[in-house]
């Protein structure tokens, strides 16, 4: 009786060794397929950077940053697009940040769950894919002729501040679902109340988190074009916006939201779509540009997190 116990242990303790062995050899296939592909991916990225790099490698100088486009490729250059980035990115990033981020702490912390809480969720997560010209389209309906404000910079960072919104949404979600229950309920032992405890608390600690998904969609919205062109942004301008701040009071212009816009991707369309080589340089360039501050801007909200979560102690 004793032997044949003895045996049945042995049989079960084999069966788990092998469970244990194969589940083992099944996490190091799925990772070395997920560091193939993320190499190969990497490489792919780096092969085309690269490529951008050497063939507008003419064109890297401070004249094509300071210079308007021309019809002569060798004198043209992204002054309008890049300052019509920065401010439509200024206008996206005042329009979505703060109303996303409380959306998330709101439907996080304040929704009670129920099923309409349940149908919010899913329609923000599903707006998160859908494909960009859908927002430029809604846009072209709402905003230009719907409120009549035009193609103007206020249009154009309105769109992509829609498409934006989700994003910072779920991030905002997913950083504050992280935070350990028993932060909260610490803080409530001390008599905190609700907003105290998600102001001082939640959100001080999510703030890496959530930073890092505002600065992933900024990434995505500098490099957006099928909204921009839905809207009719411009493909050829020879201007600047007037400038935000002024040298008398109040030192605060908003004049510059209701005028004409160019960005950086339309500009590089607008050059590829041209048959002469110099311009397929110029758009090579800008192409770069492009790659390049979307990758410093992933990296800084990897740094940012980075430094901010070495910071908390749990």
């Amino acid at each position: 009786m004793v032997n044949d116990k003895k045996a049945e242990i042995e049989n079960n303790l084999t069966r788990i060794r092998s469970l244990i062995t194969k589940h083992k050899r099944h996490d190091h296939i799925f990772a070395g397929v997920g560091m193939f592909i993320i190499i190969s991916l990497t490489i792919t990225l780096l092969v085309l950077f690269l490529d951008l790099v050497f063939d507008g490698y003419p064109r890297f100088n401070l004249d094509f940053l300071t210079n308007f486009p021309s019809r002569r490729a060798t004198a043209a250059g992204i002054l309008s697009a890049w300052v019509g980035s920065a401010l439509v990115l200024i206008v996206t990033f005042f329009a979505a940040v703060p109303l996303g981020i409380a959306a998330g702490v709101y439907l996080e912390e304040y929704a009670k769950k129920n099923w309409f809480s349940d149908l919010i969720e899913i329609n923000v997560t599903n707006l998160a894919g859908v494909p960009s010209i859908i927002y430029g389209l809604l846009a072209l309906g709402l905003f230009v002729y719907g409120f009549g404000l035009g193609q103007t910079i206020l249009t154009a960072g309105l769109t992509l501040a829609l498409l934006m919104l989700p994003i910072v949404i779920v991030a905002t979600r997913e950083a504050i679902r992280a935070i350990p229950i028993h932060i909260r309920e610490a803080a409530y032992a001390v008599g905190a109340t609700k907003w105290q405890v998600s102001l001082h608390h939640v959100i001080q600690y999510s703030y890496g988190g959530i930073l890092t998904g505002v600065i992933i969609g900024m990434a995505r919205a500098i490099g957006e074009t099928a909204p921009v062109i839905t809207i009719g942004a411009l493909t050829f301008i020879a201007f600047l916006p007037p400038s935000p701040v002024g040298l008398e009071p109040p030192f605060i212009n908003f004049e510059w939201l209701e005028a004409g816009f160019t960005v950086l991707p339309i500009q590089m369309f607008n050059w590829i779509s041209r048959p002469q080589m110099a311009f397929h340089v110029n758009a090579a360039a800008t192409g770069a540009i492009i790659i390049l501050l979307t990758l410093l801007m992933n990296g800084l909200a990897i740094k940012i997190r980075y430094n901010i979560r070495k910071k908390i102690k749990w």
